[in-house]
Parts: structure tokens; C-alpha cells; sequence
């Protein structure tokens, strides 16, 4: 009987839930400036595509970094993180080899930074800004996250972001960057542009997900696990590893949303 009740309660609670989401109206605009940059690349790339809900308030962020190795790609909404009673930033940064790894870090602060400001405005909470992104995006989530300086110099705490959950981002030094300075993609390095050089204990929890390890692009899964072995080394309980069978680097978004979803519910609920 009172595995019965607790079953009919998730349910009613399941169809509330559905009941309350259905309910919400969304909004979208696209291409807003963020930027303070003038330069005419600056002006032309750096904008994003916002899609947030008109009649809830305090809602959860997600700022989405596209993919495309950091010489390509183009920013988006993904399709899996609307009606979900979030807002949704799509971001555009600007481009290797047009402009150096530095330039696009600081694009993607920049933009995080322009969010934790400007969230309120599209019905978010600055206390509820979660950063991701697939492949480069991943990257750049990391690096966010895990080197404070680029977030600092915005004047934001890195630490104030509610979780960084990157999809099969490359945590040693990006390949574009290497091969800008002459390196390939089996010559790793680990240096100040690779997210493990920053590992350290207190950081936003971070939920690391790759595609299968022998599917995935060179190394990318063992990479994510050095991260995740060294993280817990350092005593951070709030790092995640998962890894999805039979998925390749691009096929892994797909299911990655739903571990994303699980844990911006669970990070909100206090567990």
C-alpha cells in the first residue's frame, strides 16, 4: 500500500509539473549584441539568440557554447532545452585563426559576464546560471569555469555559476590552438589554455559527459577521466563523469541533454 501511494504521488507531482510547463508562454529574439568590443569582426560575431519564457519568473539559464573545433560553427537553441521553463542563450564567439585562442575565451566571458547581468531582463536569475556546450563549446565551458580570470576581469566570480556541463569538450589544449602553433593532434600539451591545468577543489559542480571511448575523437573520453581523477584528487565530490556506450562525438549530445536536465533539477533541489 505504501508503495502504491508513493507511486500515485510521483505521478500527480509528474502531471503537476507537466501541467505548470505546459503552461508557459516563450519568447525568442535573436542576434543581441553583447559586446563592448567596436572592431568590425567583434561587432559582426558577437551576439546571441535568446529564448525565455514570458510569464515565469526567476527561471533557471543555460548559456549554450556551439561546437565546430573553434574555427567554425554557428550559435543555436537546442531544440532539447526549450519548454522546459528555462532561458536559453545561444552564443556566437568570434573565430580561430581570425583571432587567437585568447580572443575567444574572452568573447565567451564576455558573454556569460553580459548574461549574469542582463538575465533578469528575459525572466532569469543570476543565481541560476548553468554554462554548457557540445565539442569546442564544451571547451569553452570548462575553461570558464576552471580559470577564474576570464570571468574576473568581467567582474564576475566564476564560482557563482550554478553548474558547468560540458559536452565532450577537450580538456588538455585545444587542437585548433595547437595546430596554429604548429602542433598536431596526436602531440598533446597541457599548458594555460587546457582546463586541467586548472584544476582545483572549490569550482561550480562539473557533470562531464563523453561519447563512447572508442567511438569519441582522439582521447576525448580519457581526457574528460584524467579531469575527473584529478578533481577528486583535489577533494571536489561535486565533479561527474559519464561516458555513453555506442555514442560518437557528435551522436553523444543527443542523450547528454537528459544527464544535463537531471542535474540542473537536482543542483536546484539542493541534492
Amino acid at each position: 500500500m505504501k508503495q502504491f501511494l508513493v507511486a500515485l504521488l510521483t505521478l500527480v507531482g509528474t502531471a503537476i509539473s507537466y501541467a505548470q510547463q505546459s503552461s508557459i508562454t516563450y519568447k525568442v529574439l535573436t542576434n543581441v549584441s553583447y559586446t563592448s568590443k567596436t572592431d568590425s569582426y567583434a561587432r559582426e560575431r558577437l551576439k546571441v539568440d535568446i529564448y525565455y519564457p514570458e510569464n515565469k519568473q526567476d527561471c533557471p539559464v543555460v548559456v549554450w557554447f556551439h561546437g565546430g573545433g573553434l574555427t567554425g560553427g554557428q550559435k543555436e537553441l537546442p531544440a532539447q532545452l526549450k519548454n522546459r521553463g528555462m532561458v536559453v542563450v545561444g552564443v556566437n564567439y568570434r573565430l580561430l585563426p581570425k583571432v587567437s585562442i585568447v580572443e575567444c575565451i574572452d568573447d565567451a566571458a564576455e558573454a556569460v559576464a553580459w548574461v549574469f547581468k542582463h538575465g533578469r531582463e528575459y525572466n532569469g536569475s543570476p543565481r541560476k546560471v548553468f554554462v554548457s556546450g557540445h565539442s569546442a563549446g564544451g571547451y569553452l565551458t570548462m575553461m570558464l569555469g576552471l580559470d577564474k580570470k576570464w570571468l574576473a576581469k568581467y567582474e564576475v566570480d566564476a564560482d557563482s555559476i550554478r553548474g558547468l556541463i560540458p559536452f565532450s569538450g577537450q580538456t588538455i589544449t585545444h587542437f585548433a590552438h595547437r595546430d596554429m602553433i604548429g602542433r598536431g593532434n596526436l602531440q598533446p600539451s597541457v599548458d594555460e589554455y587546457a582546463p586541467l591545468y586548472w584544476v582545483r577543489k572549490m569550482v561550480a559542480p562539473l557533470i562531464l559527459i563523453t561519447g563512447d571511448r572508442e567511438q569519441e575523437l582522439f582521447g576525448r573520453y580519457e581526457e574528460n577521466a584524467y579531469l575527473w581523477r584529478m578533481m577528486r584528487l583535489c577533494g571536489n565530490e561535486n565533479v561527474y563523469l559519464y561516458e555513453l556506450d555506442g555514442f560518437n562525438h557528435g551522436d553523444m549530445a543527443q542523450p547528454a541533454y537528459h544527464i544535463l536536465w537531471n542535474h540542473i533539477k537536482q543542483i536546484l533541489n539542493g541534492k
